[in-house]
């Protein structure tokens, strides 16, 4: 029943971007340690993504990433989150600025956001499944890579 919800609500959303087209700032922390990337799977989108969302008013882009890798994927951040890169989104109808950091010092706790998340999990990062969704399986591309920071398409 929660995930019908969290579908809809979601559906509605999209609706309300492709009719007003904001600009929005969202933000993703990418949870890399000893080889494994912690990722989680949404109730209302398939595949696998970084945790994140949406900044809050009063809050940096670091602040942001913190309290959504904490509510999502119950991660506590232990030290200062590297940039990864600065990544643009017009997929939806909103002009979508994301921010991605890494972080390598964390340690798992319990998640608070229930509804939203339906799973969390680490993956070998030269091993994900195939429903990593292709801007994150990009962005773990890069992190392999190691030139950052970047900027592009999401």
């Amino acid at each position: 029943m929660m995930a019908w919800l969290a579908r809809l609500a979601y559906s509605l959303a999209v609706l309300r971007w492709r009719l007003l087209r904001p600009v929005t700032i969202g933000i993703r922390l990418a949870p890399i340690k000893q080889e494994q990337v912690v990722l989680v799977r949404h109730t209302y989108q398939p595949g696998w993504h970084f945790p994140g969302g949406a900044m809050n008013r009063g809050e940096t882009p670091l602040e942001a990433a913190v309290r959504e890798a904490h509510e999502e994927a119950g991660i506590v951040v232990e030290a200062t989150s590297e940039l990864l890169g600065i990544y643009s989104s017009f997929a939806e109808g909103k002009s979508d600025h994301v921010i991605v950091y890494v972080c390598s010092a964390f340690r798992l706790g319990e998640a608070s956001d229930r509804w939203e998340i339906a799973e969390c999990r680490a993956f070998p990062l030269r091993d994900l499944p195939s429903s990593v969704a292709a801007g994150t399986r990009r962005r773990i591309e890069e992190y392999l890579t190691g030139n950052g920071p970047y900027s592009g398409h999401w």
